[in-house]
């Protein structure tokens, strides 16, 4: 059955962030950081089933990738950048910001767009924090991004979750520091009875029927006339990756409940919708913000 395209003009943004099944924080409790190099190493097959599936709609992405997995998989991700998609950082190995001071938030992401930027050949602009973990908790973090010459950010959850969010955040495009150009991209919410709910991706994606991501995605496009941030994992496409029988029952559910449907979920959401990088996504944002203050001002 042919699924129909959403004609909007809005391009929406898509984003993988790419780190393996042993990384997430949902084990970080139980899988030592030390033991990542003697696991099974799943995110090559993944990200290339992903390209595959993204190529059947000629749809572009943003790859937020850990430093840790390019030291690990230069060629993977130089093939990223040859079929039209945009590298960005992830971070070195996946600490959330909140757990690091501003110095050592500095040096994780020097030291990942420096592995990025050497195995790809190309500039690293976009920064994507772990689990979302910029919040009103790290004030810093975002002069420290604009100091390293970064464009964008997309590091915000403006909802309230168990793990990360910053409820007050804005839910759109916003600059952080009024004096740099730094934008910020957070991930989609949509309202319902005047609550925001988490709607960009990830395990809500997963876990939810879909009508629901398109219902969201339809709202911040028609309604609000913004695009939509989406993001997922490449292990959330990989039902026969281990399991982590130690891991907390909360964490185990998260994790792998419905890991067989992503897939399919996903090339019905690249179909129906239109998708681009989110560095081009940026460019717009921020050409749209300045319109709004130079409007503001003659008023």
């Amino acid at each position: 059955m042919e699924v129909p395209v959403e004609r909007a003009t809005i391009v929406n943004g898509l984003s993988v962030d790419v780190e393996d099944w042993f990384q997430v924080g949902a084990f970080e409790s139980v899988i030592e950081r030390g033991d990542w190099g003697n696991l099974a190493d799943r995110v090559d097959r993944n990200v290339r089933e992903i390209l595959d599936l993204f190529d059947e709609v000629e749809a572009k992405a943003t790859f937020f990738t850990l430093g840790w997995v390019a030291q690990r998989h230069g060629a993977l991700l130089r093939e990223v950048a040859q079929r039209g998609h945009e590298i960005a950082s992830h971070g070195w190995d996946h600490r959330r910001v909140f757990t690091m001071d501003r110095t050592e938030f500095g040096e994780d992401i020097s030291r990942a767009r420096q592995v990025l930027e050497d195995v790809t050949g190309l500039r690293v602009t976009g920064y994507r924090a772990p689990s979302f973990s910029l919040d009103r908790r790290t004030p810093w973090a975002f002069m420290e991004l604009a100091e390293q010459g970064y464009v964008y950010s997309s590091s915000v959850a403006p909802v309230h979750h168990d793990h990360y969010g910053w409820p007050d955040a804005p839910r759109f495009a916003f600059r952080p520091l009024p004096w740099k150009p730094l934008i910020e991209i957070p991930v989609t919410t949509a309202l319902f009875g005047g609550k925001r709910l988490a709607a960009g991706g990830g395990g809500f994606f997963r876990v939810l029927p879909y009508a629901f991501s398109r219902w969201a995605i339809r709202q911040v496009n028609r309604r609000d006339e913004r695009p939509a941030i989406f993001y997922f994992h490449p292990w959330e496409i990989d039902p026969g990756q281990p399991r982590v029988a130690g891991a907390p029952l909360k964490s185990r559910l998260r994790h792998y409940t419905k890991l067989d449907q992503m897939a399919p979920k996903l090339r019905q959401l690249v179909r129906e919708f239109q998708w681009g990088r989110m560095d081009l996504l940026a460019h717009r944002e921020s050409a749209r913000l300045d319109a709004d203050r130079v409007a503001a001002e003659a008023e």
